[in-house]
């Protein structure tokens, strides 16, 4: 065989296994017995590991494969498994069992399961309802725009106030639905209905800290307004606590913020989907904290929906003498006392092709 046919059986043969692996796990990860549908008890006791509850799933036959259940809750980032007694059964597929383990719901015919991601906008979450129930992009702006709705909510939940309804607020809950999955009846579900599953879900992360909000100077709307920054600014979660003190040092000193994620939120568009132009980043706009008179100021509401950890890290952030952070293009972010050593960080990423041109 010479050199040449020698590559091309090498590139078939990698082929082959691609595509062999990409079969295996799709089937692997499908229900064991569509036909079999018998109740089937199992228990998750507390402290249980991926590892071990995939030794339990497949103990009792749920699961075709340990490993593509793991590769499917590493691909997938599910965490948060709650331990408790289940009844599943071999019908259900890998995501309906993570799903039903992650929040204590079955996972039933018909139900229809949301997954709202942290540290997406509300355009986000429209087009979300608007994929997986028969409600439209449409109806979820108009909810949003009706004021005696909104009034009844600010009655209804606590961290709700009067400050959502400021004329220069796109949206009045943007940052307040908190991000998890939701199981909901059917795709009838009403936005209103879907509104009030994910303000409850916030209420009963928000009820943890209430005491430290209202202690605080600044009011829950500022702390969501904080927490949706470092959501958009630090991906990994050990960033944020620095993140936040940067933010809260800034604004002692009665500095500009100047975080890019404002101002991409000002501007209406996806954070990372392209560069900023200098006539977006020094336009004034409340949201945008790069632009004029915004010296020592917060965005006038969240640019996203926020996680606990986002939360945890704007009401407990580090002390820390930090005044500049910057992030590079692939989400690493980079913190320093001083001018200088921020612009030095600057050039440095420049010269590596790692920094945003604008």
């Amino acid at each position: 065989m010479n050199k040449k046919k020698l590559i091309m059986a090498i590139i078939v043969l990698i082929f082959l296994v691609i595509i062999g692996t990409v079969v295996w796990y799709n089937t692997s990860i499908s229900p064991v017995d569509k036909n079999n549908k018998e109740k089937i008890s199992v228990e998750i006791p507390i402290g249980s590991t991926k590892d071990s509850i995939a030794q339990i799933l497949k103990d009792n036959n749920l699961i075709k494969s340990k490993l593509a259940f793991k590769i499917y809750v590493k691909l997938n980032k599910v965490s948060d498994f709650q331990a408790g007694k289940y009844e599943l059964y071999k019908t259900m597929n890998v995501e309906e069992i993570t799903k039903t383990l992650k929040t204590g719901k079955l996972y039933v015919e018909n139900q229809v399961a949301i997954t709202f991601i942290e540290g997406k906008t509300m355009n986000w979450y429209a087009e979300k309802i608007a994929e997986e129930t028969n409600n439209t992009k449409e109806q979820v702006f108009e909810l949003l725009k009706n004021e005696e709705y909104i009034d009844s909510l600010i009655e209804k939940y606590w961290f709700l106030t009067e400050e959502i309804k400021n004329d220069d607020i796109y949206y009045p809950l943007e940052g307040y639905l908190f991000p998890d999955t939701y199981f909901f009846e059917n795709k009838d579900v009403s936005v209103k209905e879907i509104f009030e599953e994910l303000l409850n879900q916030t209420e009963k992360v928000l009820n943890k800290y209430k005491d430290d909000i209202e202690k605080s100077k600044y009011s829950v709307h500022e702390i969501l307004t904080i927490a949706s920054i470092i959501e958009t600014e630090g991906i990994n979660p050990e960033d944020r606590k620095d993140i936040s003190s940067v933010i809260y040092n800034r604004l002692k000193i009665r500095m500009p913020i100047q975080s890019d994620v404002t101002t991409y939120y000002a501007v209406k568009v996806e954070v990372g989907s392209r560069d900023l132009s200098i006539a977006e980043l020094n336009t004034y706009n409340p949201y945008n904290t790069r632009g004029p008179r915004m010296e020592g100021k917060l965005p006038i509401g969240p640019i996203s929906s926020v996680s606990k950890n986002a939360i945890e890290a704007a009401i407990k952030p580090n002390n820390t003498d930090y005044i500049f952070f910057v992030a590079d293009k692939n989400g690493k972010v980079y913190f320093n006392k001083t001018n200088a050593e921020h612009d030095e960080t600057i050039r440095r990423l420049q010269n590596e092709g790692l920094w945003y041109e604008y």
